[in-house]
């Protein structure tokens, strides 16, 4: 199994990405286009305005993906959103044209979003090397195609990695050939590879450990119908969130039904900026909002009148609020202490006030 080497850093189009810095949210288009170029057009737009920090395509024909053939083993199987569809047809539907790549990596890049890809074959990345995307995603189903994952990483360019359906020893030996190959800079995203995908089987709990074992920029690839548990996600470690997009459920396509609207997914946006403000730092001391309540805190009173060498005792001190006498951690070395001087009720207790022993 790969050990931990440590995160440096990774970088997409110049943006840092890691602990330490803003979460990475990816609008992933998918087949939500409806096969109109305006379409997906209007998609990366509204992507933009809904706070994204990326768009991403996916790159493959049915051709390039599948096989055309209607025997039973290239149906699709009962129980999915796509029961009734042989793959071909499937990917057929689904698959985004090439022609319109370069042009939606143009419109994505002039307004600030970056434009990435998952290719799907070798021909798929020779195309995406000449658009020049800043970064490959192995989409979960073709990680264990470890001859394409080291084409991708060959490249040079930084590699963001899938793990649905993955045992730990497919991860160690994906991640190993991804490193072999030459990737340097290499993100594994938690996934669930059902759509959609029920919160019960997010399996969160792994996101902080996958980057300890394999010291690598984590984070998830939701499927969930909800923002919950990509929130929980930051909360744990997740550096990258990624969640499909669409403009409208209704207008339907084979991966509307666990698409975000725009809304939606303004939405999980600003819940991650919050989240990121929560998450804080290690600290342990009170915070400039908290500095004014200290105020009510408990502390040691004089609560009846008490001579000057009178003996403190439970009768006449008491740990009451605000803050301002002796902290009561102080309670038992005060008691059976004569006082130095008269004290009126209800007066802090102050050193001053407590003779010797």
């Amino acid at each position: 199994m790969t050990a931990s080497t440590g995160v440096a850093f990774f970088e997409i189009a110049g943006r840092r990405i890691g602990p330490g810095y803003p979460t990475y949210v990816v609008a992933e288009m998918s087949a939500n286009h409806n096969h109109q170029f305006d379409h997906a057009v209007r998609v990366v737009e509204a992507a933009k305005a809904a706070g994204a920090d990326a768009v991403k395509l996916q790159t493959y024909t049915a051709d390039t993906i599948t096989l055309n053939s209607r025997d039973e083993i290239f149906q699709v199987p009962d129980g999915t959103l796509w029961t009734g569809k042989t793959l071909y047809e499937l990917y057929q539907e689904a698959h985004t044209p090439w022609d319109w790549q370069p042009r939606l990596k143009e419109i994505a890049n002039a307004l600030g979003l970056a434009c990435f890809s998952s290719p799907f074959d070798f021909t798929a990345v020779d195309f995406l090397e000449k658009m020049d995307v800043p970064t490959y995603k192995v989409a979960s189903f073709e990680m264990l195609d470890l001859p394409l994952v080291q084409y991708m990483a060959r490249t040079g360019k930084p590699i963001i990695m899938s793990t649905g359906m993955a045992t730990l020893p497919e991860i160690a030996e994906a991640v190993e050939a991804a490193r072999a190959a030459g990737a340097r800079q290499l993100a594994l995203l938690k996934c669930t590879s059902a759509y959609p995908a029920p919160p019960e089987e997010m399996n969160l709990a792994a996101i902080p450990f996958l980057a300890q074992t394999f010291g690598t920029v984590v984070g998830l690839s939701d499927h969930t119908l909800t923002n919950e548990s990509a929130l929980a996600s930051v909360a744990l470690g997740a550096c990258i969130i990624e969640k499909h997009f669409t403009l409208r459920r209704a207008d339907g396509g084979p991966d509307s039904a666990f698409s975000l609207e725009p809304q939606e997914f303004k939405g999980l946006v600003d819940g991650i900026r919050v989240v990121e403000k929560a998450l804080g730092e290690r600290r342990f001391a009170p915070t400039a909002k908290e500095a004014g309540n200290r105020h009510f805190r408990r502390s040691l009173f004089v609560t009846r009148a008490v001579k000057a060498g009178e003996r403190f005792t439970p009768d006449n001190v008491r740990s009451v609020r605000p803050g301002l006498g002796l902290a009561p951690r102080h309670y038992d070395e005060v008691l059976g202490r004569a006082a130095t001087r008269d004290i009126a009720p209800n007066t802090p207790l102050a050193w001053s006030m407590v003779g010797d022993a």
